[in-house]
């Protein structure tokens, strides 16, 4: 699947929810499915900046694609770091960079967090695209 077709797969599973509370539980179980990282990438080399809440991102870069594990020791920032690597995950460095995660609109995900949350969302799309650009540039050379 394309990351626009999976995109399109999680705007729809959130447009089964009327109510924002039914989504936020949603989110959780989203985070509560994703396989915890390996605690050795527990630390503050992978620790994002910017986020209210700790979240760690590790990536792993393997035949040209990119792979992302994460953690958070909140849960609803946990679904959101999820979310994230359910659509940019198993993905080459330009396909992530050039991501228009249209998703997080159409959810009501930024409209719908906390001003600190949605600054955390914001910090995580960044990390990860940063992650893509530092693995696109070891790559052309």
């Amino acid at each position: 699947m394309t990351i626009n077709e999976i995109q399109d797969q999680v705007t729809e599973e959130f447009a089964i929810f009327d109510d924002w509370l039914d989504k936020y539980n949603y989110l959780i179980d989203i985070g509560r499915s994703m396989p915890s990282i390996d605690i050795k990438y527990k630390t503050n080399d992978y620790l994002i900046e910017g986020c209210q809440s700790k979240v760690w991102l590790h990536p792993s870069f393997e035949n040209g694609i990119i792979s992302f594990s994460a953690d958070s020791d909140a849960i609803i920032t946990r679904g959101i770091v999820a979310l994230l690597i359910k659509v940019l995950s198993g993905r080459t460095p330009e396909e992530i960079m050039n991501a228009d995660l249209y998703f997080i609109d159409r959810i009501g995900l930024k409209q719908n967090l906390s001003p600190t949350r949605s600054n955390g969302l914001l910090a995580m799309v960044k990390q990860i695209k940063l992650y893509a650009l530092a693995f696109s540039t070891k790559t052309q050379k």
